[in-house]
């Protein structure tokens, strides 16, 4: 059985740390430049998305495979991206596979000091929320409810809904809209609240620190 191609692995951009770079230091004249182009900051948006080669990701933002090399290359050189494996394409082929060297990547204008400072809060700020998605889907399975409803489920209450509109005379505008408000916060589950609710006060907690820095 062929093994051709492969999947890589992309583990290492997912525990990739936060990193801040302050627009006056030595980082920052390599990685505004490698930014200032329009195709360079698409590619980066794309690998934090999902890491690929650069054969894949020029086919992503429509450009060629030359192209795409290059801006790479010169966003690594800047510490932007990384290559975190090595992967195969049908024919055999060696791909390197890129991924974003941090998560994420925060251009500051400050002194250092404070800089540091927001990298560390960054850092808590992500663990927290990626500990508030894991309570959230907790309070979702005891609740009762499925944590990831099932298609038919799905096509079942839009089917039910179509019907339902179908007997309903067309309300007006307002009471459209909280029809529809009330629509959309009955489908959110409790762990859905749950996590809105945390991930708000998190949010706010930060920028209420960032604020008084």
């Amino acid at each position: 059985m062929s093994l051709l191609p492969s999947k890589p692995d992309i583990t290492a951009a997912k525990d990739a740390e936060p990193r801040v770079v302050g627009v006056e230091s030595d980082d920052a004249d390599d990685l505004l430049s490698a930014l200032s182009s329009e195709t360079a900051r698409h590619l980066l948006g794309e690998l934090h998305d999902d890491p690929a080669p650069p054969g894949e990701l020029a086919d992503r933002i429509g450009t060629s495979l030359q192209n795409a090399q290059y801006h790479l290359e010169n966003l690594q050189e800047a510490g932007a991206v990384e290559v975190v494996d090595t992967a195969y394409s049908q024919k055999g082929r060696e791909m390197d596979v890129y991924a974003p060297a941090d998560q994420p990547l925060v251009i500051f204008a400050g002194d250092e000091e404070k800089s540091t400072s927001i990298r560390t809060a960054l850092t808590r700020l992500l663990g927290a929320v990626g500990l508030l998605a894991v309570v959230s889907v907790l309070v979702q399975a005891l609740s009762g409810e499925d944590v990831l409803p099932s298609l038919g489920g799905a096509d079942g209450a839009a089917s039910d809904g179509a019907a339902a509109a179908a007997r309903t005379p067309t309300p007006v505008p307002d009471a459209g809209a909280a029809d529809a408000a009330t629509s959309v916060a009955s489908g959110l589950g409790p762990g859905a609240f749950f996590f809105l609710g945390g991930a708000a006060v998190l949010v706010g907690g930060f920028l209420v620190w960032y604020a008084t820095q």
